[in-house]
């Protein structure tokens, strides 16, 4: 009987031990107290992790993680060209800041993208079949790395800042029509310093705007480190009379109750705040940074031991007994298979025809001409 058994256990080993384990349905965590600034009191210094959520959350760091690294491989291979701008080691970030709100709420940010458009709702499939400049991408093939978009989610935006005045202007029409809805308004700390911004802070605070401005503070702007490109690096200080708050951005318990706090803040009609997120980035700025000339492959290589976010809500679950290692090994896997096939996809699936270039200029207006490449080629607008 017991080699029977054995026998059985051999080959779905992990799935046996996980059915034969009684895990805990949730655990309680202490998490890091958030700096404030002008608030009498922050978000909780403690929460409550479920074992679904924990698995989840877990699922989609390791997903946008895979994405990059793949989108990295298919950028060297010179299958994705032009600009390319990884998030690897913030995806804390956009997953506790989707676990902050709800579908219903708004979302615009910079260039550094993947990883918000996957965690809005889109599909690794679309994400690199865009990347590639494919049809099956999320814009078609036109839009790349840069300019990806989904529901409520007004995309990555090329223009350092320019996306800050936007997102105050979807604040505007949450507002305007009434809706309890927010608009998470995101920021690197290489565009911190710029004019826009604090003209946005302006406007969001006279008309007490649903706004939460994030700053993604990777700890450098390009090449440049925050000492150096900034007077204050207290970016959570600098909306002055918008209060703020300053979050360990590699905790996604941390990131997911900030915004929590934040939501409710701005739904209260108390108008706009300012949330900093404490992050890092693992690769260079973009795929033509090595990223190791401002700093040192050391100071890398501490934040990915001593820090990284996937291993911190691994170790978490583990400790606590909301997952085995198995399971979450299995989830690993499954990852894998699943940017396998769509790398796979982004690869095969054909590129748009050039008569396309016309398509998608307006969504309801007549269809016009439009001047090709060269003046005797016309298209038509669809």
């Amino acid at each position: 009987a017991v080699s029977r058994v054995l026998g059985v256990a051999q080959k779905p080993a992990s799935r046996v031990l996980v059915a034969s384990r009684n895990f805990a349905n949730d655990a309680t965590f202490e998490i890091k107290k958030c700096d404030l600034h002008r608030l009498e009191e922050g978000p909780p210094v403690t929460t409550v992790l479920t074992r679904e959520d924990g698995l989840k959350y877990y699922r989609m760091m390791q997903t946008v993680r895979r994405m990059e690294l793949k989108a990295d491989q298919l950028y060297k291979q010179k299958i994705i060209r032009g600009f390319c701008h990884l998030c690897d080691g913030q995806e804390a970030c956009c997953v506790g800041l989707e676990a902050g709100i709800n579908p219903t709420d708004h979302l615009i940010t910079a260039y550094r993208a993947h990883g918000f458009t996957f965690t809005r709702g889109l599909s690794v499939r679309e994400i690199l079949a865009e990347l590639t400049g494919r049809r099956g991408g999320c814009a078609k093939g036109k839009g790349g790395s840069m300019h990806m978009y989904a529901k409520n989610f007004y995309g990555g935006n090329g223009i350092v800042g320019a996306q800050v005045p936007l997102g105050a202007g979807i604040a505007l029409a949450c507002k305007y029509n009434g809706k309890d809805e927010v608009c998470l308004t995101l920021y690197g700390d290489g565009a911190a310093n710029q004019g826009q911004i604090f003209e946005a802070y302006n406007m969001a605070a006279l008309w007490k705007l649903p706004c939460i401005f994030i700053c993604e503070n990777n700890r450098y702007g390009m090449g440049t480190s925050v000492e150096r490109a900034a007077a204050s690096t207290d970016y959570y200080k600098r909306g002055d009379f918008i209060p703020g708050l300053r979050v360990d951005g590699m905790d996604v318990l941390c990131v997911r109750e900030a915004t929590r706090f934040a939501a409710a803040y701005c739904r209260s009609g108390k108008g706009p705040i300012l949330m900093e997120l404490q992050t890092y980035r693992y690769h260079g700025h973009s795929m033509s940074d090595p990223g190791v000339s401002y700093r040192t492959r050391e100071e890398i290589q501490e934040v990915r031991s001593k820090s990284d976010p996937i291993m911190l809500l691994k170790d978490r679950m583990v400790n606590s007994n909301l997952a085995s290692v198995e399971e979450l090994k299995e989830i690993d896997v499954e990852v894998r298979k699943e940017i396998e096939d769509a790398a796979q996809f982004a690869t095969a699936d054909p590129e748009p025809p050039l008569e396309e270039l016309g398509y998608h200029i307006y969504s309801s207006d007549p269809p016009f001409e439009v001047r090709g490449a060269n003046q005797w080629i016309k298209f038509k607008s669809i």
